[in-house]
């Protein structure tokens, strides 16, 4: 059995990380995020998502190209992406470091 304690799921950053790339519709960003994550979240939680990072100024929905709206990150959220990016990166550093050290022993 695999464990998912590791397992990357916030939609927020997922989805600015995938319009980092360049601007998506909804089903594009999905498959975006599938790709390099290998998370796949719900049309729900992704236009939930969306709304709360439009309304936060972090992207921008881009006029529709058809029956599609395609949306892109603004500057403050490149900012924000980077930032949440160096905090992760904080993390990474230190849970490998202290992962490469022996195993404690757990008391039984």
């Amino acid at each position: 059995m695999e464990n998912d304690v590791g397992r990357l799921s916030d939609p927020g950053l997922l989805i600015l990380a995938s319009l980092a790339g360049g601007e998506k519709h909804g089903y594009g960003i999905l498959e975006d995020i599938d790709r390099f994550s290998s998370v796949r979240f719900e049309p729900g939680t992704l236009f939930g998502a969306l709304a709360r990072l439009e309304r936060e100024g972090l992207i921008a929905a881009l006029e529709p190209a058809g029956r599609r709206r395609p949306y892109a990150l603004t500057p403050s959220g490149h900012t924000v992406l980077e930032a949440r990016l160096a905090t992760m990166e904080r993390v990474v550093a230190v849970g490998r470091q202290r992962a490469a050290r022996s195993p404690l022993e757990v008391p039984q």
